[in-house]
């Protein structure tokens, strides 16, 4: 597991004032002119960028917006982490999501389904409880996928359900 980097350890003060002045300076805005665009007043601009106020997730990202630009996480690496889209024909019976911590398996086969040792009928969909095996199936995705990354590195073994 990566060590977390200094920026977004507990207790480390989000540089908020000065990115919110910094793109307010390159889009070469006043404090007025990126209020106006955020849907804000131009006191709470003034408030934020003196550090008298810390702004929500929301307005921060407004203002960001309104400077044209945009928020983003990304990882350790660099690489820019997507959104898990939320697709409502993905539900179980009560109508409840699928745990985000779980691989959603999409129109299952035989033995990838927990209940099909009973012969109960198969659901539409359902997911992987077995930490160990998805970490498995993900090793071997990633070699199959990325081979040029994995060239040197042993095949992992086949996953079997």
């Amino acid at each position: 597991m990566p060590r977390p980097r200094r920026e977004s350890l507990p207790g480390t003060p989000f540089p908020v004032v000065g990115l919110i002045r910094a793109a307010r300076r390159r889009a070469d805005l006043s404090q007025r002119e990126l209020a106006k665009g955020a849907g804000l007043h131009a006191s709470t601009v003034g408030r934020i960028e003196a550090g008298e106020l810390w702004p929500s997730l929301v307005a921060f990202a407004k203002l960001m917006g309104a400077a044209a630009h945009y928020l983003t996480v990304v990882d350790d690496d660099g690489h820019v982490l997507m959104p898990m889209m939320d697709r409502p024909d993905l539900r179980d019976g009560a109508e409840r999501r699928y745990p985000s911590h779980l691989d959603l398996v999409l129109d299952p086969r035989p033995g990838e389904w927990w209940a099909d040792q009973y012969g109960l009928a198969r659901p539409p969909e359902t997911f992987l409880r077995d930490r160990a095996h998805r970490d498995a199936q993900r090793r071997r995705s990633q070699w199959e996928v990325r081979v040029k990354k994995y060239r040197n590195d042993p095949e992992p073994p086949e996953v079997y359900y």
